[in-house]
């Protein structure tokens, strides 16, 4: 171990003694007290504090670099919290709504979400998560809080098809709440039209749009939407009456399925009277 250490010193001995000698040097000077040495000293001091001032920011920098990596992590963390408790509330407010609707008496609701739409074609409609399995069948109406969605054509074990109001081939029996004045629901492919409407009939812009009792599909009462438009066309006898649906389909996520079938013996007895006025 000596040896090596003699070794180690022969081979850098100039350096060593070069350490050595600046060493001695500091510490003669420290402890000279002549005015030319304590203003060196001074000089040297002051010189040393301006250098280590300017380098100071170094391990600043990286300490800010660490803190402002943390905090956006947390910023990106509370951001995403945020965003799902505002979704968690407007969900619950949905919810709410719906809850509110199933509480009305006479029929059964299946609650379903909406898991695909169609919104671009002339025969729009959607997909919902339920079936058969839940109860649900053809011709059951579909509702939310805000009104009438449309009529389920289709139903497998677990999903079903709806066609919405905006369907060519969607019909109803509506009448106008206020003057109780009649017509039939149908979508000419650019609006919702309330049709069949006289021109002496009453029906102004605003009025609240309902299902009618006339209908085998869709109980009475149940709201379509407000009349936003009516007018008179040139050479025919009826008006023009343009619905705003009560229903975004757009914002559309979730709905209920009401459990409502057609009475048999009415289905049956006007199928005969339609069967047999017809030549």
């Amino acid at each position: 171990m000596l040896e090596r250490l003699y070794t180690l010193f022969l081979n850098f001995r100039e350096y060593v003694l070069l350490s050595a000698f600046v060493i001695a040097s500091f510490i003669l000077l420290s402890l000279n007290d002549k005015p030319q040495i304590k203003q060196l000293r001074a000089i040297l001091t002051v010189t040393l504090g301006v250098v280590q001032e300017q380098i100071a920011f170094i391990p600043r920098y990286v300490s800010l670099g660490a803190e402002n990596e943390i905090l956006r992590r947390t910023n990106i963390e509370l951001a995403d919290e945020a965003s799902q408790l505002r979704e968690a509330r407007l969900e619950n407010l949905r919810l709410r709504r719906l809850l509110g609707l199933k509480a009305r008496p006479g029929y059964r609701f299946v609650a379903a979400s909406v898991v695909n739409k169609n919104l671009t074609l002339l025969r729009n409609s959607i997909t919902l998560d339920v079936g058969e399995a839940d109860g649900v069948r053809a011709s059951m109406p579909v509702v939310t809080d805000a009104g009438l969605v449309g009529v389920v054509i289709a139903a497998s074990g677990t999903y079903a098809v709806v066609n919405i109001l905006l369907n060519v081939d969607f019909r109803a029996s509506a009448k106008i709440q206020r003057s109780r004045v009649d017509g039939i629901l149908a979508w000419d492919g650019s609006s919702l039209i309330l049709k069949n409407i006289a021109k002496t009939l009453d029906v102004r812009p605003g009025d609240v749009v309902m299902t009618s009792e006339y209908s085998s599909t869709f109980p009475a009462g149940i709201r379509v939407g407000l009349v936003d438009r009516v007018s008179e066309q040139e050479g025919s006898l009826f008006k023009h009456v343009v619905i705003a649906p009560g229903v975004d389909f757009v914002k559309l996520e979730e709905v209920f399925v009401m459990v409502a079938e057609p009475d048999p013996e009415r289905t049956a007895l006007e199928r005969n009277v339609e069967e047999f006025l017809t030549p």
